[in-house]
């Protein structure tokens, strides 16, 4: 059946077509809907006169009707009581608000009232309900109304919250991380754009929307979680050629971190590292969230380091930090470091005893996608700046590091995405021992050379993929790596240069990951002996 709808001039049909109302349909049951439909819209418009003339049947497959429009008014000046709404909020949605009525252009006022019911659901009357009575002619253009608003009840507040499916997940986070505690106004609205951040928790996901239940003298919240999979073992193997040797030579690392094994949002790591320049490294750090439910917690950290029979560096850390929110974390701590030359005969004076103490602050940005299994952190900043003291053979010097470490996805559409990270620290001192440099490279660092083989007293380099996943479980990307370092216990200052490629599959025993890269210097040619080739595999248990 076909549907065609004049209005009663020309003009009118205009507007009437300009809706594109649906022509075709399967009975008269759906005409008369659409017709009904168009009529509301018109409404809507400003067309609140608008009549039906007819529907008239002109043959079996064709109806036919008329809808007079009348006049259209353009504006209605809606009176209201400052008790009811606040003319901070009718600021948002009109531009010309008085003491006892504000406009609004006709087409606006469905849109406009959802957004006042909305925000008097924020102060804890979920139940409120809108209405406009009184409605007339104010002119020949523009209409009057007066907004009642129905709230018979007392704000609601959260009486009680429950925790379904996980019921041991620790509380700290509802009230610190989440902001949700009991006494606070209810809100829908935002409890379920808060419990959202939930996913961000590598050890909790929520598993449906939150669900109230009301009773005359309460409000109980219920939150729906399971406990998730948090703990994870990382290494990866790499193998390349040596330069004087030509042997081949590997290279890798193991990387265990354990999260929440005691339901209280803490987590626990151990890194051994063994690089191909002799180097080994042995790390165990601890966060502990939210001491005695309050928001401050705790990061604790043990570093060794030991460089073949040069030298051995141990770095401790304590670090305080306060939750803002889900996002945003601040921190301040100190840092102590002690390191000892291991050479029998002093034949360099570029190594020496020595130790600092360290005065930090931080701040960490943290955005997660958590639907992305594969790429579960869209961006994430941090930035830390430390200074103290260095003290060697009784000899005092003041120093300052700063560090970035910042990433972001650009998501082109589902498949194909961009991968940018910046990191790069700067040691400032008036004097450098070779074993307080920085060291960087690596799969983790600038691709293509070996693990931590460059050392500096300032560096930054930029990490870029382009990432093209072909399902969600596999995905393939390139690597180009620059990277600009200064050595200035050397005297020297370098670019580098990484390329290559790579892809990660995620199997049942977790996200195993192959890197191919190649390192070259400004002023070197490239060499296919430079090559790397990196195997990882993350496996959560």
């Amino acid at each position: 059946m076909r549907l065609k709808i004049d209005g009663n001039s020309e003009f009118e049909t205009t507007v009437i077509d300009s809706l594109n109302y649906l022509t075709n349909h399967k009975d008269y049951a759906s005409i008369k809907f659409e017709v009904d439909s168009l009529q509301k819209t018109l409404f809507k418009m400003g067309y609140i006169e608008n009549e039906l003339k007819n529907i008239i049947r002109i043959n079996d497959t064709t109806f036919y009707s008329q809808i007079h429009l009348k006049k259209k008014f353009n504006t209605i000046y809606i009176y209201y009581n400052k008790k009811d709404v606040d003319a901070s909020v009718l600021n948002f949605i009109s531009k010309h608000v008085s003491d006892n009525y504000f406009e609004l252009e006709c087409s606006e006022i469905e849109n406009a009232l959802k957004y006042i019911n909305s925000k008097i659901s924020e102060k804890g009357l979920p139940f409120s309900k809108l209405r406009l009575t009184d409605i007339k002619i104010k002119d020949l253009l523009n209409l009057e109304a007066h907004l009642i608003v129905d709230s018979s009840e007392q704000k609601r507040i959260i009486n009680d919250i429950v925790i379904k499916g996980y019921e041991k997940f620790p509380r700290s986070y509802l009230k610190h991380f989440l902001k949700i505690k009991p006494s606070q106004v209810f809100d829908l609205n935002k409890i379920q754009n808060k419990t959202e951040q939930l996913n961000s928790l590598n050890f909790a996901k929520e598993i449906k929307s939150p669900e109230v239940l009301f009773s005359k003298d309460s409000t109980r919240l219920y939150i729906y979680l399971e406990k998730a999979k948090s703990n994870s073992f990382d290494g990866f193997l790499g193998f390349g050629t040596n330069d004087e040797t030509n042997k081949l030579e590997f290279d890798g690392y193991l990387n265990l971190n354990l999260t929440n094994n005691l339901n209280f949002g803490e987590s626990f790591r151990l890194l051994y590292k063994s690089d191909e320049n002799d180097q080994k490294t042995f790390e165990v750090d601890a966060s502990l969230p939210y001491l005695f439910k309050s928001p401050i917690g705790v990061d604790l950290l043990l570093r060794i380091f030991k460089r073949d029979s040069s030298f051995t560096t141990v770095n401790q850390s304590a670090k305080l930090y306060y939750q803002i929110n889900a996002k945003h974390k601040i921190y301040a701590g100190i840092v102590s470091t002690e390191s000892n030359n291991l050479l029998k005969e002093n034949s360099t004076t570029s190594i020496a005893d020595y130790k600092t103490q360290y005065y930090t602050l931080a701040y960490q940005y943290l955005k997660p996608q958590s639907y992305n299994v594969l790429f579960p952190i869209k961006s994430k900043v941090y930035l830390e700046t430390a200074f103290g003291d260095r003290k060697s053979s009784n000899t005092l010097e003041k120093q300052s590091q700063l560090t970035i470490d910042a990433l972001k996805i650009f998501n082109l559409n589902k498949k194909n995405s961009i991968y940018l990270r910046l990191n790069g620290s700067n040691l400032i001192s008036d004097t450098y021992f070779e074993n307080e440099l920085l060291r960087f490279g690596g799969i983790n660092s600038i691709r293509g050379f070996e693990e931590n083989s460059l050392f500096a007293s300032l560096y930054g380099l930029i990490n870029t993929e382009y990432r093209f996943q072909l399902n969600n479980s596999i995905y393939i990307h390139s690597i180009i790596d620059a990277a600009y370092f200064e050595n200035k216990a050397s005297n020297t200052k370098e670019k580098l240069f990484g390329y290559g490629f790579g892809f990660g599959i995620l199997t049942k025993a977790g996200l195993f990951k192959f890197n191919y890269a190649n390192g070259k210097t400004e002023n070197t040619q490239f060499k296919l002996s430079n090559s790397k080739i990196h195997l990882s595999l993350t496996a959560n248990f």
